[in-house]
């Protein structure tokens, strides 16, 4: 029963809000003409947390080659590098063919002994060429019989000795090289009733092509002499070559 007496009270109250409400509505004032004052600006804000990485973009499309450049100069030497470590030791080369039998080195040779033959025609007028013309030993053929020469063959160092015997008159004679007098040997005859003797020696320089020779110095004196029992010689042998330096004589 007091159920019913309420209802026509709320009925009033509803009325009477909705009636209110459209007059709150009407006096709204527009917020163009509500100017205030700018308010103070805020604290910054407290910074944000890190955003996740983003996507990996996609590839983009091939461009076309471009032209070849021109060739550019050339740079300055480098420096020298430093000096490798040697490397292993190679392996053991076939072994060669065998090679041709070489000559075998001979040490140069030259000697003679000659002497006047008995009977012998003597040269009598100076600057005439003693001919000793009986040949002891000449195995290398340089001295001459025919011409009384020794023609040099291997260069070096002769020595020539001349022996003499001296009879029936004064003898003296020239040891020459190339036509010039090395040395003179003289030996005086005093009408002794036996020979007497002359001999005299020289060392000598010579090159292939010298010529050495014994030679009559003076026409009066011209006392060589020869005999069975007595003999007038002339002698020359190498010392020693110039070629004892090279390959083959070293």
């Amino acid at each position: 029963m007091s159920s019913l007496r309420l209802l026509p009270l709320l009925h009033s109250l509803l009325l009477l809000h909705i009636h209110l409400s459209n007059q709150l509505e009407d006096n709204k004032i527009p917020p163009s003409l509500c100017t205030g004052h700018p308010g103070i600006p805020g604290s910054p804000g407290a910074h944000g947390s890190p955003g996740q990485p983003g996507r990996d973009g996609r590839d983009g499309r091939d461009a076309a080659s471009g032209e070849k450049g021109q060739k550019g100069d050339i740079g300055d030497p480098g420096q020298t590098g430093v000096r490798g470590l040697a490397g292993d030791r190679g392996d053991t080369g076939e072994k060669g063919e065998r090679g041709q039998a070489g000559q075998c080195a001979v040490a140069p040779k030259s000697a003679f002994t000659v002497k006047v033959s008995e009977g012998h025609a003597l040269p009598l007028t100076v600057g005439n060429v003693v001919h000793f013309d009986q040949v002891v030993i000449n195995e290398q053929g340089d001295y001459n019989t025919e011409t009384g020469r020794f023609t040099c063959k291997v260069p070096g160092v002769y020595y020539f000795a001349v022996h003499a015997t001296v009879y029936r008159a004064s003898l003296q004679f020239d040891l020459m090289k190339n036509a010039h007098t090395v040395a003179s040997y003289f030996q005086f005859y005093g009408n002794w009733p036996k020979p007497a003797s002359l001999s005299g020696g020289s060392l000598l320089h010579l090159i292939p092509g010298d010529q050495v020779w014994i030679q009559m110095a003076l026409s009066e004196y011209n006392g060589l002499y020869s005999s069975t029992k007595t003999d007038s010689t002339f002698t020359g042998f190498l010392v020693y070559s110039d070629w004892k330096n090279s390959a083959v004589f070293a």
